[in-house]
């Protein structure tokens, strides 16, 4: 988002008493940013493609009930990876035509509850494509049903969140020995499947790559309307996984660049023959949403300055325990919310959970922070303070939504309230405090 409106924001949190002595923590999501990334993508594939294509929010990237309605208006759908997503998609009004299940781990309640609502479903593995024609036989349904393929491509520069490596856990591995042969063999077999699925993009992959990945799965689609001899396949799910530039506020790359990759190395998947549903989440809402901490204190240690601030693991998860992979940048804030000025000074910015490694930058050169002041931690509009991690207790921050109105003021509104110390004991078991201990 645009520097102005992230300080404005700031400074209005601030003097609206969104971040206090009380609630040391709170984020921002920039309402105004959210729509028109959403635009954004709407109009890059409609550039590229006659065809129907269904954008599928990835829910996991913000399970949040406001959030998800929100892009349900921008016209995006829902990608879902559980019962609780699904439910909150729901909640959300998402209509279940334009709700994708993908999940590796399937159980037979949650087809049965997708094959009654109309969902559609990729399966991920031949158990479950036996599991899915077992439940064809007694339930009557309108989803549509497709199969979860791995191109293998290669890895990122994040092993763990590759999903197109030579060993991903996701979808059948293509490349192995007599696997092709095997998924063309059971499309022909269940004449119902009619969507091909690949998700071979992620955080640190190259467009490149990803793209070199659902051209792999487009040949493997026209491969099997081939063998079948009319166009079975009438869909390709091309997931989702742009990467995100953490450097700078520059959205990069850009849905449109993306676009244009795929019809360089795919045209034939964008030429009207195909639907397509897509199924981002990071690359939507990161560069709108931020984490605001106030300092409590500051010390040093070993010759470094260190400010301790209330955000830590709890909302930056990925950030604390793998540092080199999701460096965030920093942004400094006197008490009153004002963009802090002074001689930049190298120095720890750290959060309250109780280990060392509890560090939200390192070594960062910032003007120096003292008790009061306010620190931003960018970029975190998905994965890190909706995807809450409850180390020491520590409560769910509050979410508000901002928009500038028409005079200029910034208008804030709750996405999630902040979590009360009652509902942390309640999560806790407190209503069975004695459950060990009765007789």
């Amino acid at each position: 988002m645009p520097s102005d409106r992230r300080d404005r924001a700031v400074r209005a949190a601030v003097e609206q008493g969104l971040l206090t002595e009380g609630q040391p923590v709170a984020a921002l999501l920039d309402v105004a940013g959210i729509r028109a990334c959403a635009a954004g993508l709407r109009n890059a594939f409609a550039a590229v493609t006659d065809a129907p294509v269904l954008h599928a929010f990835a829910v996991k990237a913000a399970p949040l009930v406001p959030v998800v309605a929100l892009l349900r208006e921008e016209g995006l759908g829902a990608e879902v990876a559980s019962a609780g997503e699904l439910a909150l998609a729901r909640a959300a009004g998402v209509h279940p035509g334009r709700t994708v299940l993908d999940s590796p781990a399937k159980t037979p309640a949650e087809l049965r509850e997708a094959l009654r609502l109309g969902i559609a479903v990729n399966a991920d593995n031949p158990q479950e494509l036996a599991r899915i024609d077992a439940l064809m036989s007694s339930t009557a349904t309108s989803s549509p049903l497709g199969l979860r393929v791995n191109p293998q491509v290669g890895v990122g520069a994040i092993e763990a969140l590759s999903t197109a490596s030579p060993t991903s856990k996701f979808g059948v591995a293509l490349r192995d020995a007599g696997a092709r042969e095997r998924v063309v063999r059971a499309f022909l077999d269940h004449p119902w499947l009619t969507r091909l699925h690949a998700h071979s993009g992620s955080q640190g992959m190259p467009l490149g790559l990803i793209a070199e990945g659902i051209r792999t799965v487009y040949e493997l689609a026209e491969e099997i309307n081939a063998a079948a001899g009319r166009q079975q396949i009438d869909t390709v799910d091309i997931g989702g996984g742009l990467p995100v530039n953490f450097t700078s506020d520059e959205q990069t790359p850009t849905f449109a660049e993306y676009a244009h990759r795929l019809k360089e190395q795919a045209p034939g998947l964008l030429d009207g023959r195909y639907g397509l549903v897509t199924e981002f989440g990071r690359s939507l809402l990161a560069k709108h949403g931020f984490v605001l901490a106030r300092v409590e204190y500051t010390k040093t240690a070993g010759g470094r300055p260190i400010a301790v601030t209330h955000a830590g693991v709890q909302v930056a998860t990925r950030t604390v325990y793998d540092p080199a992979s999701w460096p965030l940048r920093i942004a400094a804030y006197d008490s009153e919310g004002r963009p802090k000025s002074g001689p930049e000074v190298v120095q720890d910015i750290a959060g309250p959970a109780c280990f060392a490694g509890d560090l939200l930058a390192t070594a960062r050169p910032l003007p120096l922070l003292e008790p009061g002041d306010v620190i931003a931690a960018l970029d975190t509009g998905a994965y890190y303070f909706s995807n809450h991690y409850g180390y020491n207790s520590l409560p769910r921050p509050g979410i508000h939504g901002f928009i500038a109105g028409r005079s200029g003021a910034t208008r804030f509104a709750t996405v999630r309230a902040p979590q009360s110390l009652a509902e942390i004991v309640a999560e806790s078991g407190g209503a069975q405090a004695n459950a060990l201990t009765a007789p």
